[in-house]
Protein backbone atom coordinates (compact mmCIF):
# COMPACT_ATOMS: atom_id res chain seq x y z
CA UNK A 1 0.00 0.00 0.00
CA UNK A 2 1.56 3.50 -1.00
CA UNK A 3 2.54 5.73 1.96
CA UNK A 4 -0.58 8.61 2.33
CA UNK A 5 0.53 11.82 0.75
CA UNK A 6 1.19 14.75 2.46
CA UNK A 7 -2.69 16.02 1.75
CA UNK A 8 -3.97 13.41 3.57
CA UNK A 9 -1.57 13.65 6.59
CA UNK A 10 -3.11 17.52 7.54
CA UNK A 11 -5.95 16.76 8.33
CA UNK A 12 -4.67 14.65 11.52
CA UNK A 13 -2.26 16.97 12.11
CA UNK A 14 -5.56 19.86 12.67
CA UNK A 15 -7.15 17.50 14.77
CA UNK A 16 -3.98 17.34 17.32
CA UNK A 17 -3.67 20.77 16.81
CA UNK A 18 -7.44 21.19 17.80
CA UNK A 19 -7.18 18.59 20.73
CA UNK A 20 -3.91 20.13 22.24
CA UNK A 21 -5.77 23.85 22.24
CA UNK A 22 -8.67 22.34 23.79
CA UNK A 23 -6.66 20.95 26.42
CA UNK A 24 -4.23 23.57 27.04
CA UNK A 25 -7.62 25.99 27.36
CA UNK A 26 -9.25 23.29 29.91
CA UNK A 27 -6.13 23.71 32.16
CA UNK A 28 -6.00 26.95 32.14
CA UNK A 29 -9.96 27.54 32.96
CA UNK A 30 -8.92 25.10 35.88
CA UNK A 31 -6.05 26.94 36.96
CA UNK A 32 -8.27 30.11 36.81
CA UNK A 33 -11.39 28.57 39.08
CA UNK A 34 -8.40 27.52 41.46
CA UNK A 35 -7.15 31.02 41.43
CA UNK A 36 -10.85 32.25 42.60
CA UNK A 37 -11.51 29.82 44.58
CA UNK A 38 -8.12 30.35 46.55
CA UNK A 39 -8.52 34.04 46.13
CA UNK A 40 -11.77 34.15 47.93
CA UNK A 41 -10.26 31.60 50.54
CA UNK A 42 -7.26 34.31 51.37
CA UNK A 43 -10.09 37.47 50.91
CA UNK A 44 -12.03 35.79 54.14
CA UNK A 45 -8.68 34.92 56.26
CA UNK A 46 -8.09 38.13 55.31
CA UNK A 47 -11.01 39.79 56.69
CA UNK A 48 -10.66 37.79 60.04
CA UNK A 49 -9.10 40.46 62.32
CA UNK A 50 -10.53 40.29 65.43
CA UNK A 51 -13.21 38.24 65.92
CA UNK A 52 -16.00 38.07 68.51
CA UNK A 53 -17.14 34.69 70.29
CA UNK A 54 -19.96 33.27 69.03
CA UNK A 55 -21.57 33.10 72.18
CA UNK A 56 -20.91 34.26 75.72
CA UNK A 57 -17.87 32.24 77.14
CA UNK A 58 -15.62 32.24 80.01
CA UNK A 59 -12.88 30.13 81.21
CA UNK A 60 -14.09 26.96 83.29
CA UNK A 61 -12.37 24.87 86.27
CA UNK A 62 -10.10 22.81 84.85
CA UNK A 63 -6.73 20.47 86.42
CA UNK A 64 -3.93 19.95 83.79
CA UNK A 65 -0.46 19.34 83.64
CA UNK A 66 1.79 21.06 82.02
CA UNK A 67 4.97 20.72 80.07
CA UNK A 68 6.93 20.71 83.17
CA UNK A 69 4.89 17.55 84.66
CA UNK A 70 3.16 20.23 86.82
CA UNK A 71 -0.64 20.61 87.91
CA UNK A 72 -2.14 23.83 86.89
CA UNK A 73 -5.91 24.87 87.65
CA UNK A 74 -8.24 27.99 86.86
CA UNK A 75 -7.41 29.07 90.46
CA UNK A 76 -3.61 29.88 89.20
CA UNK A 77 -4.99 32.32 86.63
CA UNK A 78 -7.20 34.48 89.29
CA UNK A 79 -7.21 38.04 88.20
CA UNK A 80 -4.89 37.65 85.14
CA UNK A 81 -5.16 38.50 81.69
CA UNK A 82 -4.68 35.33 79.63
CA UNK A 83 -3.65 35.40 75.72
CA UNK A 84 -4.64 31.24 74.88
CA UNK A 85 -4.30 29.36 71.92
CA UNK A 86 -4.37 25.61 70.95
CA UNK A 87 -2.35 23.55 68.97
CA UNK A 88 -1.41 19.83 68.16
CA UNK A 89 2.42 19.03 67.86
CA UNK A 90 1.79 17.05 64.83
CA UNK A 91 0.89 20.02 63.05
CA UNK A 92 3.11 20.83 60.79
CA UNK A 93 1.30 24.56 58.99
CA UNK A 94 -0.75 26.65 61.54
CA UNK A 95 0.65 25.16 64.89
CA UNK A 96 3.82 26.45 64.16
CA UNK A 97 2.76 29.95 63.32
CA UNK A 98 0.20 30.59 65.60
CA UNK A 99 3.25 29.35 68.05
CA UNK A 100 5.13 32.56 66.58
CA UNK A 101 2.71 34.61 67.49
CA UNK A 102 2.55 33.26 71.00
CA UNK A 103 6.16 33.71 71.30
CA UNK A 104 5.99 37.24 70.21
CA UNK A 105 3.16 38.23 72.69
CA UNK A 106 5.10 36.49 75.04
CA UNK A 107 7.93 39.11 74.54
CA UNK A 108 6.06 42.15 73.85
CA UNK A 109 4.57 41.34 77.48
CA UNK A 110 7.58 40.35 79.65
CA UNK A 111 6.87 43.34 81.83
CA UNK A 112 3.22 42.39 82.48
CA UNK A 113 3.46 40.45 86.04
CA UNK A 114 -0.64 40.22 85.21
CA UNK A 115 -0.43 38.56 82.03
CA UNK A 116 -0.37 34.85 81.23
CA UNK A 117 -0.07 32.74 77.82
CA UNK A 118 -1.88 29.31 77.73
CA UNK A 119 -1.59 26.67 74.83
CA UNK A 120 -4.01 23.82 75.20
CA UNK A 121 -3.69 20.71 73.00
CA UNK A 122 -6.31 19.20 71.33
CA UNK A 123 -4.21 16.00 70.93
CA UNK A 124 -3.23 15.03 74.31
CA UNK A 125 -2.66 11.54 73.51
CA UNK A 126 0.18 12.84 71.69
CA UNK A 127 1.32 15.65 73.39
CA UNK A 128 2.86 14.30 76.55
CA UNK A 129 4.47 16.82 78.91
CA UNK A 130 7.91 15.84 77.37
CA UNK A 131 6.43 16.48 73.81
CA UNK A 132 5.22 19.57 74.69
CA UNK A 133 8.47 20.51 76.63
CA UNK A 134 10.21 19.81 73.49
CA UNK A 135 7.37 22.45 71.87
CA UNK A 136 7.87 25.39 74.08
CA UNK A 137 11.75 25.26 73.84
CA UNK A 138 11.31 25.83 70.30
CA UNK A 139 9.76 29.06 70.71
CA UNK A 140 11.54 29.97 73.60
CA UNK A 141 8.41 29.66 76.04
CA UNK A 142 8.91 30.64 79.17
CA UNK A 143 7.60 28.02 81.14
CA UNK A 144 6.45 30.40 84.34
CA UNK A 145 4.43 32.45 81.93
CA UNK A 146 3.69 30.41 79.02
CA UNK A 147 1.84 27.19 79.59
CA UNK A 148 1.87 24.37 77.51
CA UNK A 149 -1.35 22.18 78.98
CA UNK A 150 -2.06 18.55 78.33
CA UNK A 151 -4.12 16.09 80.16
CA UNK A 152 -6.73 13.72 80.31
CA UNK A 153 -8.54 14.13 76.25
CA UNK A 154 -11.90 14.47 77.87
CA UNK A 155 -11.67 17.26 80.03
CA UNK A 156 -9.32 19.38 77.52
CA UNK A 157 -12.12 18.71 75.04
CA UNK A 158 -14.85 19.74 76.73
CA UNK A 159 -12.95 22.45 78.35
CA UNK A 160 -11.75 23.68 74.87
CA UNK A 161 -15.24 23.48 73.35
CA UNK A 162 -16.91 25.33 76.69
CA UNK A 163 -14.65 27.88 77.08
CA UNK A 164 -13.40 28.51 73.48
CA UNK A 165 -13.98 27.24 70.53
CA UNK A 166 -17.53 25.60 68.47
CA UNK A 167 -17.31 22.53 66.71
CA UNK A 168 -17.77 21.12 63.40
CA UNK A 169 -19.32 17.71 63.64
CA UNK A 170 -20.92 17.74 60.24
CA UNK A 171 -17.85 19.07 58.54
CA UNK A 172 -16.27 15.82 56.57
CA UNK A 173 -13.35 18.04 56.05
CA UNK A 174 -12.30 18.82 59.18
CA UNK A 175 -9.41 16.53 60.50
CA UNK A 176 -8.83 18.45 63.56
CA UNK A 177 -8.98 16.14 67.09
CA UNK A 178 -11.87 16.59 68.65
CA UNK A 179 -13.60 18.46 65.94
CA UNK A 180 -12.63 21.81 66.95
CA UNK A 181 -13.33 24.88 64.36
CA UNK A 182 -11.23 28.22 64.38
CA UNK A 183 -7.68 26.23 66.40
CA UNK A 184 -5.21 28.71 64.43
CA UNK A 185 -7.53 31.93 66.75
CA UNK A 186 -5.60 33.40 69.82
CA UNK A 187 -8.31 34.23 72.71
CA UNK A 188 -8.09 36.87 75.14
CA UNK A 189 -9.59 36.26 78.41
CA UNK A 190 -9.94 39.08 80.55
CA UNK A 191 -9.14 39.34 84.08
CA UNK A 192 -12.54 37.76 85.12
CA UNK A 193 -12.18 34.86 83.07
CA UNK A 194 -14.75 36.23 80.53
CA UNK A 195 -13.47 35.63 76.88
CA UNK A 196 -13.20 38.72 75.34
CA UNK A 197 -11.76 38.28 71.68
CA UNK A 198 -10.29 36.04 69.42
CA UNK A 199 -7.80 37.24 67.29
CA UNK A 200 -6.05 35.36 63.78
CA UNK A 201 -3.12 33.63 64.60
CA UNK A 202 -1.95 33.57 61.34
CA UNK A 203 -1.73 37.24 60.78
CA UNK A 204 1.64 38.52 61.62
CA UNK A 205 -0.05 41.72 62.95
CA UNK A 206 -1.97 39.47 65.64
CA UNK A 207 0.54 39.85 68.21
CA UNK A 208 0.14 43.79 67.85
CA UNK A 209 -3.23 43.43 68.17
CA UNK A 210 -3.51 41.43 71.28
CA UNK A 211 -1.28 43.31 73.29
CA UNK A 212 -3.67 46.65 73.03
CA UNK A 213 -6.60 44.68 73.47
CA UNK A 214 -4.94 43.84 77.27
CA UNK A 215 -3.62 46.94 77.25
CA UNK A 216 -7.24 47.88 77.20
CA UNK A 217 -8.61 45.53 79.80
CA UNK A 218 -5.72 46.09 82.42
CA UNK A 219 -7.54 49.73 82.35
CA UNK A 220 -10.79 47.80 83.28
CA UNK A 221 -11.59 47.80 86.93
Amino acid sequence: MPPPSANETKPAGRGDEKLFLVIVLALAAIAGLGSWFAAGALKRHDDLREIQPDKPRRLENFSLTDSAGREVTRADFDRKILAVSFLFTSCSLTCPEVSKRMAEIQNLTATNDDVRLLSLTVDPRTDTPPVLAKWGARFGADTNRWRLLTGDKAQLHWLIGTSFLATETNNPFNSMPGNFAGTERIAVVDQHGNVRMFFDGLRVETPAAVVAEIEKLRKEK
